[in-house]
């Protein structure tokens, strides 16, 4: 079977034929869970995995593990690099090293619940303004074929399309 950036190429193109044939086998449903731990510490698992949220000591955190906002660049930036090593397993595209860079703008106004005044031109809703990905990628592959992957990358990124568009978010209170 024949291997190509760490990945079987064969078995990933299995997984497109699977959901070619059967559309029903593409629609999947992900979990997370989490619970607070005290101060702004929150530990959050998905399947058999556990990771650690807090706030930097600039707000009032422990600085003990990245923050939300920070774990959102990071998903963005392991997704798009997830991306790459298998688009360009399946096209034959060997790559020795990706590295990506990423950083976004908030203001604290909006998140602290506070109306910034109007001469600093900040924005009242939290979340990220924007959101800048360095991408670097060193292979054997020429210039415009590494162009074309990226586009494609950037196209299918479920972190990246998620990002970029509105999402229906739901949220129940239970009270125990």
């Amino acid at each position: 079977m024949p291997v190509v950036n760490g990945l079987e190429t064969e078995d990933l193109i299995k997984v497109v034929e699977t959901v070619k044939e059967n559309w029903d086998t593409g629609r999947t449903v992900w979990k997370a869970s989490t619970s607070w731990k005290g101060g702004f510490q929150v530990e959050t698992c998905s399947r058999d995995f556990t990771l650690l949220a807090d706030e930097p000591e600039m707000l009032c955190g422990t600085n003990m593990a990245a923050n939300p906002v920070e774990m959102v660049l990071q998903a963005y930036g392991a997704c798009l690099t997830i991306g790459y090593a298998m688009n360009a397993a399946v096209r034959n595209i060997n790559i020795e090293d990706i590295s990506i860079n990423l950083e976004g703008e908030i203001d604290l106004p909006g998140f602290l619940g506070l109306e910034p005044p109007e001469s600093l031109s900040m924005d009242k809703l939290p979340g990220f303004k924007n959101i800048t990905a360095n991408v670097k990628i060193k292979s054997d592959a020429d210039k415009e074929t590494l162009e074309e992957l990226h586009k494609h990358v950037l196209a299918t990124s479920p972190v990246g399309v998620t990002l970029s568009r509105p999402v229906a978010l739901h949220a129940e209170l239970e009270t125990v």
